[in-house]
């Protein structure tokens, strides 16, 4: 049986007078990857950080891997892990020396072994001896993905994955965490503006505009339901509020 890894339902976040997120439900299988798309503003950001349990929800409900993130998120956090080009480690320290302090806080039990292994998938033993400050974004993007993965998480949430990476960089990047995903059984959660990479790599597509949820599906499906060529024609439809005859969202 086909466990869910992610279940929102009628989740709401405010900030002071301001709806960031209002009634959002939906989930995600184990060994599913699914987009999560919209524009800027979209509310892509404010949605992961409530399922990491970064933010409390002022409604509705989350459980992740099987637990109530709201009452009980200490129990599944070392299951779980994060990537962002937008969040930095930090500076002074090596990435070396970064990724062997998160290596101990997830209770990695070979920690070398596993740094030395991510370090050959991700190409950055040159990099590990260098202060993280001093890295290029692409760089420092790669040295962030080492982290999210020290403790081959079940649960990976991914900001943005490929920021900054060269064409052929991000094409093996891709191409390293598909075969983790396959590997692991592992659920992702992938953040993304670039709509080639999410066609290539998602299961099952969300989409978002103002908060809300206006189309979920495979890419196959939104191709053809709007009757584009690419998936960044079905985003820019939507972002743009152009009407598709054909194409109806899906019910909340």
């Amino acid at each position: 049986m086909v466990e869910i890894a992610i279940k929102v339902e009628n989740l709401t976040k405010k900030f002071g007078d301001v709806v960031a997120i209002k009634s959002l439900s939906f989930d995600a299988r184990e060994g599913e990857i699914v987009g999560l798309l919209g524009g800027n503003g979209a509310g892509k950001t404010t949605t992961i950080s409530m399922i990491l349990g970064l933010l409390i929800p002022t409604s509705g409900t989350l459980e992740v891997l099987g637990t109530d993130m709201l009452r009980h998120r200490y129990r599944v956090l070392p299951r779980i892990n994060f990537s962002s080009p937008y969040v930095d480690l930090p500076k002074r320290l090596t990435s070396r020396e970064n990724l062997m302090v998160y290596a101990k806080l997830y209770g990695v039990a070979s920690p070398q072994d596993r740094l030395s292994e991510l370090a050959a998938g991700l190409a950055i033993d040159e990099l590990l001896n260098r202060p993280f400050g001093e890295l290029s974004s692409g760089q420092k993007t790669r040295v962030s993905l080492a982290k999210s993965l020290l403790n081959e998480p079940e649960l990976l949430l991914l900001d943005e994955p490929t920021a900054s990476l060269d064409p052929d960089t991000a094409d093996w990047v891709r191409t390293y965490l598909k075969d983790f995903q396959k590997k692991r059984g592992a659920t992702i959660l992938l953040a993304s503006h670039n709509m080639a990479e999410v066609e290539r790599l998602c299961d099952h597509v969300v989409m978002m505009k103002r908060g809300r949820i206006v189309d979920r599906a495979s890419p196959a499906v939104l191709l053809e339901k709007y009757g584009r060529a690419t998936l960044e024609e079905v985003f820019l439809d939507i972002v743009r509020d152009r009407s598709i005859p054909g194409a109806q969202q899906v019910a909340h």
